[in-house]
């Protein structure tokens, strides 16, 4: 994230009230979160096509290997692409395929759909956009980047805040990676640090057509409402579209939270009709052994036994469904689960630590130290952020050590000599349960910003399958091992010394980073 904003405190909005929606859990097994599908669409997968990553390195030959692999569509959604040798690798592989998809067929059908921050893709003289002009100047038909603004920034404060600040306001922060039919959630932007040695999470979830359609939609959609990158490094609104800050800011977010909402709505309602068709279809009075026999011969699909529920939050189009979810999850989190939560950046709304603190679940909650927080070693302010994040987390478990709630809720460090950590989301074990049934994985921090200022999106991952959950439990326990119990004595070591104007202007500004 970008350094926090001086101008902060003249800019805090007050924080809305959210009211979770009342939840009716089923009583047993990975059911119980089919209450999701009334906010959002329900896709129902085999786990087979599952597959967890664990490395960097391994996310970026998948993304290669995907691009060069791609026949109809390539749909890339990230807060920035980086610069260097191994992003230009990655636009390289996209013009490779992109011309022998015009050779093979004379006029290509392969689409290439790029969305990422304004702010940031246009930070410095070499950016994000540099590095895909050329991209738009020979695949003009093909190619198409769109570039996110928020209409928070506009009028004078635009023209006050300088380049990095301004990223404060609000950011598109979604990472989503799809080629055809196979998707990649993540929270790794498209940057070298991301292929190399910055941990996150990453799943791809192979042969999913209905998935990949929505995402496909989605980031349409958030394009729709973007400003368009021509080939000449100007932008420019598609015609008759509301402009982000030269326009009526009200009119604007209405356009397009109806544009988002169709795109979750349509979705939802397809998915519900397939449903209602798959049960009409199938045979009361078949065994299950005829069954698994047509499956086996390929003349069935095999029986889903993992859901998969996108998670929005763009709260200034008033879209709050992750929201919703989230909270939803940590209130009926019953007695014994256990919940592990990770984020890059520790700064949690006061809503998800007030139900952390209140409720009977028991989390591990895993976080950046000092030495692997992205702005660690920065220059000028943002060198100061990782002492901030050490403040807020303090202040945290001063709270937890007051509620004497220290066995229940634990803050873990991670911690890896050379690396950097940025990875997000939840595992959820149900009581009584040594793996986990559902994840959270995608762009969302838990914090302020994520809730609040930007475009986010996540997916849950519930499954019944076995082989599955124990992958998952594999990614958590692979993540938590890095890392090591905060107590008492960690606050007093050297390098968690918090400066005096740190602590007074933290509280002020933390709704920024």
């Amino acid at each position: 994230r970008s350094s926090w904003l001086l101008l902060a405190p003249l800019l805090t909005p007050p924080v809305p009230v959210i009211t979770a929606p009342p939840c009716s859990l089923c009583p047993e097994g990975a059911h119980r979160f089919q209450w999701i599908r009334n906010l959002v669409p329900e896709f129902g997968i085999s786990s087979s096509h599952v597959k967890v990553l664990s490395s960097p390195a391994e996310f970026y030959e998948l993304l290669k290997v995907q691009i060069k692999t791609a026949k109809q569509r390539v749909v890339m959604a990230s807060l920035y692409l980086g610069t260097g040798l191994l992003e230009q690798e990655l636009v390289d592989c996209l013009e490779e395929t992109l011309e022998k998809s015009l050779q093979a067929k004379g006029s290509s059908n392969l689409r290439v759909s790029i969305l990422l921050d304004y702010t940031r893709g246009s930070r410095g003289r070499k950016n994000s956009r540099t590095m895909l002009i050329p991209l738009l100047q020979r695949f003009p038909e093909q190619v198409r980047v769109s570039l996110f603004h928020t209409p928070n920034l506009r009028g004078l404060l635009r023209l006050l805040i300088p380049e990095r600040f301004n990223e404060t306001i609000g950011l598109q922060h979604i990472k989503v990676y799809l080629f055809d039919d196979n998707v990649i959630l993540s929270g790794a932007n498209l940057s070298d640090l991301y292929f190399t040695n910055r941990q996150d999470r990453y799943v791809l979830l192979q042969d999913s057509p209905e998935i990949a359609d929505f995402f496909t939609e989605l980031v349409d959609a958030i394009g729709d409402v973007s400003l368009q990158l021509q080939r000449d490094d100007t932008v420019q609104m598609m015609e008759g579209m509301e402009h982000p800050y030269q326009g009526d800011k009200m009119a604007y977010c209405e356009i397009a939270n109806r544009r988002v909402m169709e795109v979750i709505n349509s979705a939802r309602t397809r998915q519900e009709l397939l449903h209602a068709k798959t049960l009409h279809s199938s045979q009361p009075d078949s065994s299950l052994l005829s069954q698994q026999g047509a499956q086996a011969s390929g003349g069935l699909k095999p029986e889903p036994d993992t859901w998969i529920y996108p998670l929005i939050q763009m709260k200034p189009f008033g879209i709050q469904i992750d929201e919703m979810v989230t909270e939803t999850l940590l209130t009926e989190a019953e007695r014994d689960a256990r919940i592990y939560l990770t984020t890059g950046y520790f700064n949690l709304t006061q809503a998800y630590m007030d139900l952390i603190l209140g409720t009977r679940a028991e989390y591990r909650i895993l976080l950046a130290s000092p030495e692997v927080n992205g702005f660690f070693g920065a220059k000028g302010v943002a060198g100061a952020i990782p002492a901030a994040y050490v403040y807020i987390e303090h202040q945290f478990y001063s709270e937890v050590c007051y509620l004497h709630q220290q066995e229940r809720v634990q803050l873990q460090e991670y911690s890896r000599a050379g690396w950097t950590f940025h990875a997000k989301g939840l595992w959820l074990y149900l009581a009584g349960s040594d793996l986990p049934c559902l994840t959270l994985i995608g762009s969302p921090n838990f914090g302020y910003r994520s809730v609040h200022r930007d475009l986010e999106a996540q997916v849950a991952i519930v499954t019944e399958n076995k082989a599955l959950q124990q992958q998952l439990h594999r990614e958590q326990e692979q993540l938590y091992l890095c890392s090591g119990v905060v107590s008492s004595s960690t606050f007093e070591q050297p390098n968690r010394y918090v400066k005096l104007w740190v602590k007074l202007v933290t509280p002020l500004i933390k709704n920024f980073f």
